[in-house]
């Protein structure tokens, strides 16, 4: 293979199969209430296909430590390259994966569950551990406007500003969490409209920076690796994060506090992270020059409607792009199995 030709040219199609592939296995499960099984079908489907990918990566954000995740775990390498005798036959890449973004949301039947995947060049994707992290994450026309650390009021009338409306007209997301109460209480002493969601930040944060979704910004406390990987989606939309690792002394609730292991700074000073109570903006989440994101709808969302089945295939809804050609590709795929009598079905989503 020319390791010359553009990252997205060898690989934007394949990344698509991948997130298709582990959003049909993690459908196929919607409603069942196995959150643990969904997430397990979903991480073994995308396993299976990316050794098909002609590439050379390592999991920089995937289903946590190898001895907690026997796949896509931190450090893997995956992809035809990783086989032995194919050593430098295909471009090295790191990626960053969420095989089932909202496991409950999957698990219940709600809304906003996506199969995701990020990738750049080495060192393009900032090692992220499973750790909190404060985000604020607004769309391109608000870039520039807010500061993370800047009181509540002050970020909403900015973007308010920036968007040509009144902050009562703004809708902010929000994860539905008790930590998140005095949050939740100076966004509605501003008059803005919030959105309370159960799962998926990420899903949310996207939609922020998508023209016509409805969403404005997403606010509060979620997940590190999910914020890396948001920020190789605002990458690719010209939006932008801000984010800062949130440690135990940070945390005012206990259950949160619990959920962080001892020694964790130790362990994000190994993973690179040298300040990891610093503000990260988009660039220093998602450094890379060559990013490719793609995520495909497990249930219907937002953005992307989930997985259709009906009795000769499956139709799927997905959203890829890049950083080096600025395209953004919404695909709605029809995936036909059968036999002869297989036929195509078309229905506008």
């Amino acid at each position: 293979m020319n390791q010359q030709r553009p990252l997205e040219h060898d690989l934007l199609f394949d990344f698509l199969r991948v997130v298709e592939a582990a959003a049909i296995e993690a459908a196929r499960t919607m409603g069942k209430g196995e959150r643990a099984y969904s997430d397990h079908v979903a991480v073994e489907m995308m396993r299976e296909v990316m050794d098909t990918i002609p590439m050379d990566a390592t999991v920089v954000i995937g289903e946590g430590e190898r001895d907690e995740a026997p796949m896509l775990y931190i450090g893997e390498r995956v992809g035809m390259g990783a086989k032995p005798g194919n050593e430098g036959a295909h471009p090295q890449v790191d990626i960053a994966v969420d095989p089932l973004e909202g496991t409950n949301l999957c698990a219940t039947g709600a809304p906003n569950a996506i199969a995701v995947l990020a990738a750049a060049e080495k060192g393009g994707l900032l090692h992220a551990p499973d750790i909190y992290m404060n985000k604020i994450v607004v769309g391109p026309s608000v870039k520039g406007a807010v500061d993370i650390d800047a009181p509540v009021r002050d970020n909403l009338n900015a973007i308010a500003t920036r968007l040509k409306r009144r902050v009562e007209d703004l809708t902010i997301v929000v994860l539905d969490r008790p930590r998140h109460r005095k949050l939740i209480q100076e966004i509605r002493e501003t008059g803005a409209r919030i959105r309370l969601i159960s799962d998926g930040d990420l899903s949310a944060g996207i939609s922020a920076a998508v023209a016509g979704s409805g969403v404005h910004a997403l606010m509060g406390i979620g997940g590190g690796p999910e914020g890396v990987i948001t920020a190789a989606a605002m990458k690719c939309l010209n939006g932008e994060i801000q984010a800062r690792f949130m440690m135990k002394d940070q945390l005012e609730i206990p259950e949160d506090r619990a959920k962080i292991a001892d020694g964790m700074e130790e362990r994000m000073r190994e993973m690179g992270i040298s300040d990891p109570r610093r503000v990260y903006d988009t660039n220093e989440l998602a450094p890379g020059k060559k990013i490719i994101f793609a995520a495909c709808g497990v249930t219907d969302g937002t953005i992307l409607a989930g997985v259709r089945f009906f009795g000769t295939g499956k139709r799927t809804q997905s959203l890829v792009m890049t950083t080096e050609t600025r395209k953004v590709h919404f695909v709605d795929t029809v995936h036909v199995e059968g036999g002869p009598d297989s036929f195509v079905r078309f229905d506008r989503i």
